[in-house]
């Protein structure tokens, strides 16, 4: 099972949006939702996202990375992440 961890990341920390990561992100959202597929998981953080405050409200210099990750890895003991989701509004 997969769950979509949305980045967001500014362009004058991570002028590539490949090198987005947990580390380097302004905002880490979690989509409340698993997927057998990838393709819908990815589809639907981004729909997610965009429904969300967040995502409506980037800066010019904001860029968003969702990635697609096992839910086991997602929890990790990193309940911090975990536990920062973001309400769809």
């Amino acid at each position: 099972m997969l769950t979509a961890m949305i980045l967001i990341c500014s362009l004058a920390t991570t002028p590539n949006v490949a090198d987005c990561s947990r580390n380097n992100a302004i905002d880490i959202v979690w989509v409340p939702e698993v997927f057998s597929n990838p393709v819908t998981c990815f589809m639907h953080g981004q729909a997610y996202i965009a429904g969300t405050s967040i995502g409506q409200n980037l800066t010019n210099d904001e860029r968003v990375r969702v990635l697609c990750v096992r839910r086991q890895a997602a929890a990790g003991g990193d309940t911090t992440l975990a536990d920062r989701r973001v309400p769809a509004n």
